[in-house]
């Protein structure tokens, strides 16, 4: 309820502050007895000290654009649940259901099943609820695009290659007002797309990168740089770049890099009112050729 107390305390005209609950509880954990008055007590001492980082909380619109993101992703989820359940039961008969279209996975599944009262009925009320999940995963497919649709930033967002509608909104919700950054490339660092760094002494190591950001935005532009690598057909500058990456680092690293990257081009395009720019291909290949021969 933090961010409807946040609203109504800031509506009642209160100072309001909502703090990082990581940097709060690191604080908090080293009191050996947890009770609520010790809980209020460390608050009041964080807040005295300035041991805090203050933590933007979302207007009302994007947290109602999240949610049937959210609705979206886990309807997702359990269908996928009960689709594997559905593959398993089959694979014990010895039958194989391959890899159809969601949108025909009932209808290959009942084929399978054929004349066989028994594995009917287990499979068949199975298939019933994945068949209202489907119609319900539709309509919230639906619910998210009329939002887009309606909503000129998104449209915008749109133009990059690899970027949907889903992403696009994703984006949007998550960063909400993208002046309190005051770089663009701390788009990434913010939704955990950076690795994760232990230095002490001599010892200097890079990690993974951190997901410490919001996981729906992260994990929507990880899937619009695999599609931007794999599914894209146009060229573009950034696409060129998160190829050679690829060559050189594997194409895990690269989808990655491209996401991140990514972030940082959404979050100028909003800010600079700017659609995406391909680049010159002509231009890139006489500026690599120049690179080559200047270090030959």
């Amino acid at each position: 309820m933090t961010a409807w107390l946040h609203g109504e305390l800031k509506a009642a005209g209160w100072p309001a502050i909502c703090i990082e609950s990581r940097r709060a509880k690191a604080a908090m954990g080293a009191m050996p007895n947890k009770t609520d008055r010790n809980d209020a007590r460390a608050i009041a001492q964080i807040m005295r000290t300035g041991w805090f980082r203050a933590v933007h909380v979302k207007t009302s619109t994007c947290r109602s654009w999240c949610s049937p993101l959210i609705a979206r992703r886990t309807v997702l989820n359990e269908m996928r649940s009960i689709e594997n359940v559905v593959r398993a039961i089959l694979r014990e008969t010895g039958l194989k259901l391959g890899t159809p279209a969601r949108k025909d996975f009932i209808v290959r599944a009942r084929e399978l099943i054929g004349g066989d009262d028994a594995l009917a009925r287990m499979i068949d009320p199975l298939l019933e609820i994945l068949g209202v999940m489907l119609r319900e995963f539709a309509r919230l497919t639906k619910l998210i695009l009329d939002v887009v649709r309606d909503e000129p930033i998104c449209r915008r967002l749109m133009s990059a290659p690899g970027v949907g509608p889903l992403t696009a909104l994703a984006f949007r919700a998550t960063i909400d007002q993208p002046e309190r950054f005051g770089k663009s490339r701390d788009v990434g660092a913010h939704l955990g797309l950076t690795p994760r760094r232990y230095q002490s002494g001599e010892t200097d190591v890079q990690g993974r990168v951190s997901r410490c950001g919001d996981e729906l935005a992260r994990t929507a532009l990880y899937e619009a740089a695999h599609s931007l690598l794999v599914s894209s057909k146009k060229w573009s500058s950034l696409r060129a770049w998160g190829m050679a990456v690829a060559k050189r680092r594997g194409m895990a690293r690269a989808r990655v890099a491209v996401a991140r990257k990514l972030a940082t081009i959404l979050h100028r395009m909003w800010i600079d009112g700017a659609e995406f720019r391909f680049g010159c291909e002509k231009a890139s290949a006489a500026g690599a050729s120049r690179m080559i021969a200047a270090t030959a």
